[in-house]
């Protein structure tokens, strides 16, 4: 049973947590190299490709 009614600052505090600190930090984000990636990634298709053509047509038809 609740003697009072909450406000909406109150209410807001209880679901989401009270800001003890009002300070921002910054993040940075390091990107990673694409081309080192991209290369495995290219690879791979090429691996792939060489893997069907030797099946030929005779393995389509089938």
């Amino acid at each position: 049973m609740r003697l009072r009614s909450l406000s909406e600052a109150e209410c807001y505090a209880r679901c989401y947590g009270a800001h003890r600190d009002e300070s921002v930090s910054f993040v940075r984000i390091v990107r990673r190299r694409g081309k080192r990636s991209n290369a495995a990634g290219e690879q791979l298709r090429e691996l792939f490709e060489e893997r069907l053509d030797a099946h030929g047509p005779e393995a389509e038809a089938a």
